[in-house]
């Protein structure tokens, strides 16, 4: 087994670390969503945390890791007789982006559960995961139903495995960490909402942190071993604090002045439902353990709220993650009391106390090494600052002659469905038809590799004909892997959705460009809640600007938006040749994602020669090619040239006026949005 990097010896990034180490004391604290941009560190200190978690007691050859001292009594290997358990490290997982269904919860042999009536089942990672570390590397790239399995096992303890009525329930209990890159695409609200805690991280702006952080990982690359010999020291004392924290946990007391200022502060942020004043409790209660205290502070309900809140407070997917301090400081002041005015009285613990860094509870140490510097990380500011490390506002495009500032986006507002014809085989999602692993079954077929749905009617169907043949006596039926069948089951999937946007003259006014940015973010907001990839181009003056190449930040995509100025000539087929370009790519780089184009628009052409033409033969390289697309009309006022009417027809699609792409417009709720992709069955 490889040496894994120490955690004492990572530089910096104190909340992370805080985290962690908070989820290490108290599990239930419900475990920690690293966020942070690429190359900040994030997996090498969750993997550092296996080796301080303190060793697990297990039934000797239960694959489901029992406590033999209070063993589960529905283990798929038990009943267990009580003796003496084996003592064995506590385990790391990683689920892959990459991993199936069956892998996670594990598999159940159908064919010996319907011929033999055995419940032979292969633990998943789920079942390896239990009373230890299950790590999900880029979470927000899961698939949907991946992340819903995980958490609803994260929340009650077990997993289940069904299949066709037989089933089986293990107990999982673990400590869920995930690590993501917000600039890869977001994870859902309610998704967010299950991960106990959250942190930003970001690389420092110091260069004597980074050019510690170099130092010490050359020294590792060199030799792991000697590497993490000069930090055991370190790592034995924190691996003892931990142990010392567990023990304490059980005597900490949250009194009820501290609980009126965590259920004053969840109100104070207008966080949805209860789970956020449970998990600043039980933070707060770790926090006190930590710091060797048996009585929970101010302090720590407030060190609590900066960890379990600021991804609880977004409002809309666009929202960035953070807290206003003031703000909490006022609702912890106002509601502190009579009996939370006491911790005034406490001796500040400082930074030679016994938090290690005092306020609510301090972060581990970073050991004796003569060339650490300060291993704080800088922080711009709070985390709602506008220079957030999460996403890098994009700079405004340089205006030329006749250009007008970028304006504000009119509010924006549920839009009708736009969806592409046809029965595609992409990425699970929720916008267009296609074949998938979840949804309604429509029919069965013979499996190809492991059987994971099994149809059952299709399967009997197989089987009854041989049963003479076969020698059956007696009610069981034999079953041989040729009669298995498939089950296969039509649901949703994800598109890539290319937004060309017209930044010309034409639509300079202002009222007018507010409107059309109020209905691209719309139809962003769309794209963000199905899971679609999208991409972004506008085109003024003299050409044409991929401003945010196909990504799954809908959020990199709205910034660019907001930059957006207009002014200069209508380049329609520039905009047009550069989509084709794109989509060109990327079916090259995912040929099963179906594109959607959508066309932002008053369907003007000016500038070079013969624009009108040139555009009409720009959109029917798309028509050729089977491209699905719509084209939004911009176009206002008493009197209309249809000209995006044209262009819609030219692209083989159809057009929606800004008013009719509203979901409670006469038109309808749904548009199948025309063209015949090459895709399509």
């Amino acid at each position: 087994m490889s040496t894994r990097y120490p955690f004492t010896a990572v530089v910096g990034m104190d909340d992370l670390r805080l985290a962690l180490l908070l989820n290490a004391v108290s599990p239930a604290v419900g475990g920690v969503l690293v966020r942070g941009e690429k190359g900040t560190a994030k997996s090498t200190a969750v993997r550092a945390l296996a080796d301080l978690l303190p060793e697990v007691a297990v039934v000797p050859g239960c694959r489901f890791s029992c406590d033999p001292a209070a063993p589960d009594p529905d283990c798929p290997d038990g009943p267990h007789e009580n003796g003496p358990g084996a003592a064995r490290a506590a385990r790391m997982v990683e689920l892959p982006v990459g991993a199936s269904e069956d892998r996670l919860v594990g598999a159940l042999d159908i064919e010996r559960a319907l011929g033999e009536g055995v419940k032979a089942f292969e633990p998943g990672l789920l079942a390896d995961a239990h009373r230890g570390i299950l790590y999900v590397d880029e979470v927000n790239l899961l698939h949907d139903h991946l992340i819903d399995l995980l958490l609803d096992a994260a929340a009650m303890g077990s997993s289940y495995v069904e299949r066709e009525g037989v089933s089986v329930r293990h107990a999982a209990r673990f400590l869920l960490v995930g690590t993501m890159n917000p600039e890869e695409g977001e994870l859902r609200p309610q998704l967010l909402d299950r991960f106990g805690l959250t942190v930003e991280v970001a690389a420092s702006r110091e260069p004597e942190q980074r050019v510690e952080v170099v130092r010490r990982r050359l020294a590792y690359d060199d030799d792991p071993a000697a590497f993490a010999a000069r930090w055991a020291d370190e790592e034995g004392a924190l691996r003892g604090r931990i142990v010392a924290a567990r023990e304490l946990l059980p005597s900490v007391v949250l009194g009820d002045a501290v609980l009126l200022q965590i259920a004053a502060t969840c109100a104070a942020f207008e966080v949805d439902g209860m789970r956020a004043d449970i998990v600043m409790a039980r933070t707060a209660t770790a926090l006190a353990a930590w710091a060797g205290r048996t009585e929970v502070t101010s302090e720590d309900v407030r060190q609590a709220a900066l960890l379990a809140l600021p991804h609880r407070r977004r409002r809309n997917p666009f929202d960035a993650p953070g807290l206003d301090e003031d703000k909490l400081d006022e609702t912890l002041e106002q509601f502190q009391g009579d009996e939370g005015a006491e911790s005034d009285d406490d001796p500040d613990p400082g930074p030679e106390g016994p938090g290690g860094g005092g306020g609510g509870g301090g972060v581990p140490p970073q050991g004796d090494s003569p060339e650490s510097p300060a291993d704080s990380p800088e922080r711009d500011g709070s985390p709602d600052s506008p220079d957030d490390a999460r996403q890098p506002a994009a700079p405004a495009p340089a205006q030329g002659p006749g250009e007008r500032a970028a304006v504000k986006a009119a509010e924006p507002f549920r839009t009708k469905m736009l969806s592409v014809p046809g029965l595609g085989e992409g990425a699970a999602g929720r916008r267009s038809r296609a074949r998938t692993d979840h949804g309604r079954t429509t029919g069965s077929r013979r499996p190809q590799g492991a059987l994971t749905k099994l149809h059952l009617t299709a399967t009997v169907q197989a089987a009854a004909p041989h049963q003479r043949a076969r020698g059956r006596s007696g009610r069981g039926l034999v079953v041989r892997r040729d009669d298995l069948r498939q089950a296969t089951r039509e649901g949703r999937e994800g598109n890539l959705v290319l937004f060309v946007v017209d930044a010309s003259g034409s639509m300079a006014a202002r009222q007018r460009m507010s409107a059309v940015k109020g209905a691209v973010l719309s139809l962003l907001l769309d794209a963000y809640q199905r899971r679609d990839k999208v991409g972004l181009i506008t085109f003024r003056g003299k050409d044409a600007e991929l401003a945010l190449p196909p990504t799954s930040s809908v959020d990199a995509a709205a910034a660019r938006l907001e930059t957006l100025p207009t002014g200069g000539r209508t380049p329609l087929a520039a905009g047009l040749l550069r989509a084709h370009d794109v989509l060109r790519v990327e079916r090259l780089r995912d040929p099963s994602r179906r594109p959607l184009l959508v066309v932002v628009t008053d369907g003007r052409a000016t500038g070079g020669p013969e624009p009108v033409a040139l555009a009409g033969r720009a959109a029917r390289l798309h028509a050729a090619e089977g491209t699905a697309s719509v084209v939004v009309d911009c176009e206002s006022g008493m009197v209309r040239l249809g000209l995006a009417g044209e262009l819609a027809r030219e692209l083989g699609g159809s057009a929606v006026t800004l008013d009719e792409l509203r979901a409670d417009s006469i038109a309808g709720l749904v548009k199948d949005v025309q063209g015949t992709s090459r895709r399509a069955a």
